[in-house]
């Protein structure tokens, strides 16, 4: 029992090697940070081996989709020795932890501890980081149509929860790695908390958690490459001034944009 629960905490911990680097994916060039002109940096330029750890997560879950194999054989084998020992476990912090790293990055800023944008170019790279996770997480669940392992539903694949964790952990890695690489730890040990719970609520497989955690990573790193190149074909200029505002219509949130081009 404990030999598989170790292999999976392996697993889930991987994501701290991103951290071992001795250096970072990337290039930067000059102060990016500009309050006033709300610049993003155009220089994101990173190397092929930043999507190697998400590339690896996400081929993990993908093996795991293609039949009787050792690692779908260990997802049932996890499920079945977590519910043996925790058949009443039930915890819903995974609920509100997904968004937890996210709401950092705000906590920080109002408290003066700058990140790397503005608060509002911050907030455009979590949407889009937001809008590319959620698309491909959407989109896999419905074409896998895979079985929770609490028989609850065919969205299994990926964790949801997992992806938005990670993503939102990766943001508060990129906003805050400069000003201490500590803050990247703690929403990272967030993350993996999260797709922990998931696992023990017999919500989702470990493969469909490993899974989630790339394509969280992946969805963060696009968002930093695509967001300048994105801004600036709508703006046609480096920066405009906007407003990112909660809404709620028809019994649903979201967020409302508003800008002076």
């Amino acid at each position: 029992m404990y030999r598989k629960l170790l292999v999976i905490l392996v697993l889930f911990t991987i994501p701290g090697l991103i951290f071992a680097q001795t250096q970072d994916t990337l290039q930067e060039k000059g102060n990016f940070r500009s309050d006033s002109s709300m610049m993003v940096s155009s220089n994101y330029k990173p190397k092929v081996t930043a999507f190697i750890i998400p590339a690896v997560f996400i081929g993990y879950g993908v093996v795991s989709l293609t039949g009787d194999n050792v690692i779908r054989r260990l997802d049932y084998s996890t499920k079945d020795e977590l519910q043996e020992d925790h058949p009443l476990f039930a915890a819903h912090a995974d609920d509100y932890m997904q968004f937890a790293p996210a709401a950092a990055v705000y906590g920080l800023n109002l408290l003066g501890i700058k990140g790397k944008h503005s608060l509002l170019d911050a907030t455009g790279l979590y949407v889009l980081s937001s809008a590319i996770m959620g698309g491909s997480v959407t989109a896999l669940k419905k074409a896998t149509h895979r079985l929770r392992p609490n028989g609850s539903g065919y969205t299994s694949f990926p964790s949801g929860h997992t992806a938005n964790a990670f993503a939102a952990a990766e943001f508060l890695k990129q906003e805050y790695k400069d000003v201490s690489p500590w803050y990247g730890y703690a929403g990272y040990t967030v993350a993996i908390a999260t797709g922990v719970l998931r696992t023990y609520n017999n919500k989702h497989w470990a493969s469909d958690v490993v899974a989630g955690a790339g394509f969280g990573i992946l969805s963060t790193k696009l968002s930093y490459l695509l967001y300048p190149k994105l801004k600036k074909l709508i703006t046609g200029k480096g920066s405009f001034n906007y407003t990112v505002m909660p809404s709620y219509q028809q019994h649903s949130m979201g967020l409302s944009l508003s800008g002076t081009f």
